[in-house]
């Protein structure tokens, strides 16, 4: 539970969410995942050590560069935890369709 508690922290930041996104799409150097940002290469590159110490990213030197990477097995335990709860909510969505539709008879037959 945990390493649950460190992913949703390192998720809860929209920066890093967007490093995250940007990393769908293959591995970026430091410097490319610093350009869509209104901030110093610095302030990413503590961004992306929080994801990497969630375990979410990578990082490897190579020469004088850093390249990150998305790590997607690291998600699995937090998405295995929403999938819990998202029969209930598919459930909950279902009842209140059907709460609806039946007021809406209640109200046909009544017209």
């Amino acid at each position: 539970m945990n390493n649950l508690d460190v992913t949703f922290s390192a998720l809860s930041d929209s920066t890093r969410r967007s490093i995250l996104a940007q990393l769908r799409g293959g591995e970026m150097s430091l410097s490319e995942l610093a350009e869509p940002f209104d901030m110093t290469q610095s302030a990413v590159s503590k961004h992306v050590r929080v994801l990497t110490d969630a375990g979410l990213a990578t990082m490897e030197k190579r020469g004088r560069t850093r390249h990150c990477s998305l790590n997607p097995v690291a998600m699995k335990e937090a998405v295995q935890w929403l999938d819990e709860y998202r029969d209930m909510w598919m459930g909950s969505f279902e009842n209140l369709g059907d709460y609806f539709a039946g007021i809406q008879n209640q109200n046909e037959e009544t017209d």
